[in-house]
């Protein structure tokens, strides 16, 4: 069998969402089949260590795809040539864009459909993109993967697709995410924050993660219960729009707040699993992996009521409405105020990140990928 697959995302030193579901899942994928041809497509030059093994053909091909125009090229262009040449049983593409000029049967995980709900956050053209060719791609695939019940729904009701050829299957998560020490938690408290105790916020930050109203919250929580933690922003602040930095210019407590930037895995980790807890109340996530890295790592979460995330963290968080600073501050009081609590909500993070496995994950986008290369009538309904 040959498999090709989307490999775009595999950036090195720039993992981040798409990116580490591609590596994670793409890397087992290699190893688990070593009988299995896979050929990676990459949209620029690539790093030896995304070769998962020898029975990988890596690929280039041009143009780079990061903007809508470059995304139709390089899908409808460059994809479907190099799928004519290759000729696999089946096409994996992990970031949920497809070739729609092919007949090799097509697997696109669909995170979420999250530019239907709020697409005010994003480019005018982005939104346009996603809004035009996602559902041409939902509804030509030969089967959809996506990562929480609460996207099956969605995609099942906005695209209406069939609910058989949608398969939920959640991510995983890392293993590297652990409990640390208190001599480990000192040291980075140290180097992080000058020694304070901190909540810490993960991921690209922009609208639809809600950083605005969060620095809002924090900077309440500072005023009512005391300036003693600092609010650590862990991941890339390329995306601030005008809300968030007039939320960060209006802060009085603004200088306790420690911007890292992008940070490696390892220190990532480290930081994360030194906070007194993951702030992580977005408006909108498919699934919500930095909540289970900090349940993993022992760390209490608190997160929305809204979309996926009731969901993936069950019982093993704090909820608040994401719209609400008073709820968000209220709940800072409580996981850093109640030592019961706080203890309860980790002894049930702990148990619920068992749930969800990149090994699991990998058998399961397995069994889709394998049943749709024996799909014979590739553009079959799904309506």
């Amino acid at each position: 069998m040959r498999i090709a697959i989307n490999a775009r995302f595999l950036l090195s030193n720039k993992l981040e969402g798409l990116g580490w579901y591609t590596y994670e899942i793409t890397k087992r994928l290699v190893e688990q089949h070593p009988d299995v041809e896979f050929v990676l497509f990459f949209d620029r030059a690539f790093d030896n260590r995304f070769v998962f093994g020898p029975n990988v053909t890596p690929v280039v091909l041009r143009p780079p795809a990061r903007h809508p125009f470059l995304w139709i090229a390089w899908f409808e262009w460059s994809i479907r040539r190099a799928l004519a040449k290759h000729k696999p049983d089946v096409f994996f593409s992990p970031d949920g864009f497809l070739c729609l000029g092919t007949d090799v049967p097509s697997v696109p995980v669909i995170h979420d459909l999250n530019f239907e709900h709020d697409g005010w956050f994003m480019p005018r053209l982005v939104r346009w993109y996603y809004r035009t060719f996602m559902p041409e791609f939902a509804s030509t695939a030969a089967h959809v993967i996506t990562i929480s019940d609460f996207c099956r729904d969605d995609i099942h009701d906005r695209y209406h697709v069939a609910r058989e050829q949608i398969t939920r299957i959640y991510n995983g998560v890392n293993q590297d995410f652990h409990v640390q020490s208190p001599e480990q938690r000192s040291a980075v408290q140290h180097r992080v924050a000058d020694g304070d105790r901190y909540f810490v916020v993960v991921g690209a930050q922009h609208a639809r993660k809600n950083i605005a109203r969060m620095l809002m919250a924090f900077d309440r929580y500072c005023d009512t219960h005391g300036a003693t933690h600092r609010l650590v922003l862990a991941g890339s602040n390329s995306g601030w729009d005008a809300e968030i930095i007039s939320a960060y210019n209006g802060m009085k407590h603004q200088s306790r707040v420690v911007i890292t930037g992008h940070l490696p895995q390892a220190e990532l980790v480290e930081v994360v699993g030194s906070a007194d807890a993951l702030l992580f109340v977005s408006l909108f996530e498919g699934f919500g992996l930095p909540a289970v890295e900090a349940m993993r790592a022992g760390v209490p979460v608190i997160t929305s009521t809204t979309s996926c995330l009731p969901e993936v963290v069950a019982d093993a968080a704090l909820l608040c409405d994401p719209m609400s600073i008073d709820a968000i501050c209220s709940a800072m009081h409580r996981i850093t105020g109640d030592a019961s609590q706080r203890e309860q909500l980790i002894a049930a993070g702990h148990a619920r990140a068992e749930a969800f496995s990149w090994d699991h994950a990998a058998e399961q986008v397995w069994n889709v990928l394998a049943a749709a290369a024996r799909t014979t009538d590739v553009r079959r309904p799904t309506r």
